[in-house]
């Protein structure tokens, strides 16, 4: 079921879990973000984690997942999961807002802008007025009302960005100055640091190194994603897994994909895939994530290497994997690495099943990670394969196949655990 609401308008939402996807045409100089603000019935976050962003992806409730962005062709896609049965009882209200941070100025220079609400059967589509200089807007607001969830659509614009937006929700920002809309005064939670660092990496022999803080206020949580689009060619065989194989620092691999390997975070493996997304379509990608321990060098007592590779069953039909230009995203605080690979033209075959976007390194003090683009042979389901030489790590793609759901082929001497 399909409606349509303007500014100001309302209606209820038959299903309690969704996403909520804002699009625009994509542009030189832009740069739109996302951020989602879970607030009291005072129009107030309770504190800082309230605010799910790119440097905070995930609310502790798990009532609000943030997605990175995804660029289809001419398109840039933003999207945030819910789930509201998951909300707190103190939290009645999604706030959905954007941000224009880059130097082309205001909301002006954001075209085809649109938002949509996806749950169950039902489709909202919410499209704005036209905005001029505006840097922040509020897009509309997911809000609980007598036990039952409705949306509502807003498209409220400020000049004063991200720290503006912050303001009125009651978050003090460091480093930036705030010039939000009048509000009635709340004990401000403590700073939250909006600023971001992102890091591409695309080819190989490029590397960047992350230091893993320590103390209570580090980040808990290592977060890595793979994404990947709709190829246009009409088939339902978009579907790639994100497969994570870990080097212990006694030579033994361990795999780990969904939905039969998920592993865990708080013991063995220390690695926990959120689960497996079986399709992309034109209007969302597919995007699968792993949650590492940042003290999984610690409890596994001494360097780990992990392999990162998106996979595509023989099951699934002859399907280019570069033509679904799978991309890698860790994000460790408000540290972002983006690993791809741009192949030559030509060079794939429909018949490559496995790539490798990257290889990480974790140990005491830091994080170290680089792309790769190495590929299976054609016609082989071969698992990517990490082997300590000396001081150095070799990768092979002769590993044991590992097929979702079926039984285990293990591959001569090669064994994990």
């Amino acid at each position: 079921m399909n409606q349509s609401l303007k500014p100001g308008e309302n209606t209820t939402i038959s299903s309690s879990q969704g996403r909520v996807e804002v699009t625009h045409a994509a542009g030189n100089n832009l740069d739109v973000n996302l951020t989602a603000f879970l607030v009291t019935d005072t129009g107030k976050v309770v504190d800082d984690s309230g605010m799910v962003f790119f440097n905070a992806p995930v609310h502790p409730s798990g009532a609000a997942t943030f997605a990175p962005p995804i660029a289809h062709g001419d398109t840039v896609s933003h999207s945030i999961s819910f789930d509201s049965s998951r909300l707190p009882s103190n939290i009645t209200k999604i706030a959905i807002t954007l941000t224009q941070d880059g130097n082309a100025g205001g909301f002006e220079a954001v075209k085809d802008l649109r938002a949509i609400v996806i749950a169950g059967d039902q489709t909202l589509e919410l499209a704005p007025e036209p905005f001029s200089q505006e840097t922040g807007i509020i897009v509309l607001e997911l809000y609980v009302r007598n036990g039952q969830l409705k949306a509502r659509s807003v498209w409220q614009g400020f000049a004063s960005g991200l720290a503006g937006l912050c303001g009125f929700y009651g978050i003090e920002v460091e480093d930036v100055a705030s010039s939000a809309p009048a509000a009635t005064p709340a004990p401000p939670p403590k700073p939250v640091n909006i600023a971001k660092t992102v890091v591409k990496l695309d080819k190989p022999g490029s590397s960047h190194k992350v230091s893993l803080e320590k103390g209570p206020s580090a980040p808990k949580v290592i977060r890595v994603s793979a994404t990947w689009v709709d190829n246009g060619d009409g088939s339902d065989n978009d579907d790639l897994d994100l497969r994570i194989g870990i080097l212990r620092p006694d030579g033994r691999m361990s795999i780990i994909q969904a939905p039969d390997k998920r592993g865990a975070f708080d013991v063995d493996p220390f690695v926990f895939h959120t689960g497996d997304v079986v399709c992309a379509s034109a209007s969302a990608p597919g995007i699968e994530t792993v949650e590492i321990n940042p003290a999984i060098s610690q409890l596994m007592g001494g360097k780990v290497v992990l392999v990162c590779s998106v996979y595509s069953a023989v099951d699934n039909g002859a399907v280019s994997v570069a033509s679904l230009k799978p991309k890698m995203r860790m994000e460790y605080g408000d540290q972002v690495v983006e690993c791809a690979f741009e192949f030559k033209s030509g060079f794939f075959s429909s018949m490559v099943f496995t790539y490798v976007i990257g290889q990480i390194e974790i140990d005491q003090d830091g994080i170290h990670l680089s792309p790769s683009g190495v590929t299976s042979k054609a016609g082989s389901e071969a698992t990517p394969w990490l082997t300590r030489k000396g001081d150095k790590i070799e990768l092979t793609m002769d590993g044991p196949h590992v097929f979702k759901g079926r039984p285990i082929e293990r591959s001569g001497k090669k064994q994990y655990v």
